[in-house]
């Protein structure tokens, strides 16, 4: 064995382990590999005492340590102090998969581990923690050059306030914004206050459209005005933190009132000429700031600053903004640039997603998609390849659940002539097809335990073995994954490996389900309603009053592709220019849901096995032919017999049941 060169030393690394033979076996590994290991400390007071003496590069922590703290305890106190560290576990519960979650680790190790998966995971913890540091820097100078530019452009005073805001959402997204909210009842004074209508579109509230919206008089405004709270420095409430801030009539709480915010973030501008400016920025979702948006903001105090001082010196002749009542489009749409056709909606759940798309983007960092099944996942992993730098790269898709689990690794990574009975010629596999582009791991919660292991040693070593092949072939591909399962439950109960998991939840994009955008249906209606009256040669113009009414209250438990089949079926059958009615599976009708109490939220499939049967019902059985089951879920009768037969739904039993 080589000696290791003193000017080859990599990171100093804590060892936190209380098993004497495990911590010994990993300083070993370390120091073989040029690591320095600092110490091995068996407790989280031991530990704190070393960090406290010699701060470490990494820590590598045992979440089960003896004693009254655990080694997410230790974790919380290191990320408050910016040192890295990946968690070390031989199994773990769902509740203690959240905990340590919420800490942020930069990686998770399985015992037993390989010495090339501990010096892989610390390589990548390395680059993600660089990367982390880097893009958070660099955003930061990105914001403050457009800021800059902001500042010194001739524009209007409003444009110059919705550009300020447009360049900001990417970094502190909000649904409610106000600038100069301390003024903004002072008509003779520049103020705004703008609500998110779209991705990149904004409305603009003055005083007459907030005494409009919210029906009180501009004294009653002023009078609640008064009563907000006022912060000298940042600071950020969520929930019931905001709650506690509303308790008191105040503007504050009007807003949250009318508009259902949730959060808020406030940052207060002081001008060199001594004008004092409160920005707020307030959002629908639950706990949307945190400690990185005050320092952002606290980065960005001189570009802003120069922002509102280039707006008060513009003049006042101008300023009644609320003569301005239409949805404007923000001017640095051009940093923001995504692709997002196809995707129907303006709801803030919606729009959080998108905002999360336009992040990512840009980065080759993994993607993990999470939503129920119908909710548009594939579509988000098509916008974010299309925005992306690899665009013009290959697009690889592969669903996991549709293939036996002894054809995905073959058709993961291919296989050499001979490698199985079979096997007539040499395949080129997924991987190496989507070299320079991205592959997209669909239904990822399907792939069986086993091929697991090779999917993580490919992601983090970045190369691939053929099935019967010797030769390693080096791949650069970008890797979205999707799923509909809870992977934390599935790790819980050993079905799902939690250094994989790790692996792929870099950057996390929740979907969210249709019934929980219901404001966003009316309009994806109308989507599916032009698209198939052009395939079919109709003419239809519009739907009842009463059926989109129907369509509102139903729940959508198939989601946006439940509603497009129930949206063709209908555009086929309807023969007036009107949709008048819709027909929705009777066991979950709007007039019949509020009947149904149930004690637990059902499952995805609970809920699709219902449905058949519901419709299998109806057809007193009968899946092919004209009315039957298969036509009326738009569904091929082979893939019916199937899903039937996964869930556990027998004819038989069907025919009998729709007879009583």
């Amino acid at each position: 064995m080589q000696k290791q060169q003193p000017n080859l030393m990599k990171e100093e690394i804590l060892i936190v382990e209380d098993q004497f033979v495990e911590a010994d076996y990993l300083r070993l590994m370390l120091t073989r590999a040029g690591y320095r290991v600092i110490d091995i400390a068996r407790s989280v007071n031991q530990a704190l005492a070393f960090i406290q003496a010699q701060r470490p590069d990494f820590v590598l922590l045992d979440i089960f340590l003896k004693g009254k703290q655990t080694g997410i305890d230790l974790a919380q106190q290191l990320q408050e102090q910016g040192i890295p560290f990946i968690y070390l576990s031989a199994n773990s519960s769902e509740d203690v998969l959240n905990e340590a979650k919420a800490t942020q680790p930069y990686g998770f190790l399985v015992k037993p581990f390989r010495e090339k998966d501990l010096l892989v995971t610390l390589e990548i913890a390395r680059y993600h923690h660089q990367h982390s540091l880097e893009a958070k820097y660099r955003k930061a100078a990105q914001l403050k050059t457009t800021l800059n530019n902001i500042a010194i452009e001739p524009l209007e005073w409003e444009h110059k306030f919705l550009k300020i805001i447009t360049a900001i959402q990417p970094h502190m997204p909000f649904d409610f914004i106000t600038a100069g909210f301390d003024y903004m009842l002072q008509p003779d004074v520049k103020s705004i206050s703008f609500l998110r209508v779209g991705f990149n579109q904004y409305q603009a509230i003055g005083l007459t459209a907030l005494s409009t919206i919210t029906g009180k008089t501009p004294d009653e405004l002023s009078r609640l005005q008064a009563n907000d709270i006022s912060v000298k420095n940042a600071v950020f409430y969520n929930d019931a933190a905001f709650d506690n801030v509303c308790r008191q009539l105040s503007l504050d709480k009007l807003l949250a009132d009318s508009f259902h915010l949730r959060s808020c973030l406030c940052i207060p501008i002081n001008t060199q000429g001594g004008s004092s400016f409160g920005f707020r920025l307030y959002s629908r979702r639950s706990g949307a700031y945190n400690a990185a948006h005050i320092e952002l903001s606290e980065q960005i105090q001189i570009q802003l600053t120069a922002c509102f001082e280039s707006i008060l010196q513009s003049g006042r002749e101008d300023n009644k903004i609320h003569h301005a009542s239409s949805a404007l489009s923000g001017h640095a749409a051009a940093e923001r640039a995504v692709a997002f056709e196809g995707i129907i909606g303006k709801s803030h759940l919606l729009l959080n997603s998108l905002d999360m798309v336009g992040q990512v983007a840009l980065m080759d960092t993994s993607v993990l998609i999470l939503g129920e099944s119908g909710t548009g996942k594939e579509k988000i992993a098509d916008c974010i390849h299309r925005s992306s730098n690899r665009r013009d790269g290959p697009f690889i898709k592969l669903n996991c659940a549709t293939l036996p689990s002894s054809l995905i690794e073959s058709e993961l990574f291919g296989h050499e002539k001979g490698a199985f009975t079979g096997a007539l010629e040499k395949r080129i596999g997924k991987f190496e097809k989507a070299n320079k582009g991205t592959i997209f791991l669909d239904e990822i919660g399907e792939m069986p335990v086993e091929l697991q292991v090779k999917l993580l040693r490919v992601l983090q070593e970045r190369e691939i073995e053929r099935v019967g092949g010797n030769d390693v072939i080096k791949i650069d591909v970008r890797v979205i994954a999707a799923t509909n399962k809870n992977l934390e439950k599935e790790v819980a109960e050993g079905r799902f490996r939690l250094d994989l998991y790790y692996r792929l939840n870099v950057f996390p994009i929740h979907i969210p389900a249709l019934r929980e955008r219901k404001e966003d249906i009316p309009a994806l209606a109308y989507h599916f309603m032009n698209r198939y009256n052009h395939k079919a040669g109709k003419k239809i113009n519009g739907f009842s009053d009463s059926a989109l009414r129907k369509m509102m209250m139903y729940d959508w438990p198939g989601n946006i592709r439940e509603l497009e089949n129930l949206v063709e079926r209908q555009v086929l059958l309807e023969k007036g220019p009107t949709i008048e009615d819709v027909v929705l599976p009777i066991h979950l009708s709007a007039q019949e849901a509020p009947a149904v109490e149930e004690k637990r939220m059902k499952t995805i499939h609970e809920n699709e096995r219902d449905y058949i049967v519901a419709v299998l019902r109806k057809c007193n059985g009968r899946i092919w032919g004209n009315g039957g089951a298969a036509e009326i879920l738009n569904l091929p009768p082979t893939t019916l017999t199937s899903k039937m037969k996964k869930l556990g739904i027998k004819k038989g039993y069907i025919s009998s049941e729709s007879g009583k």
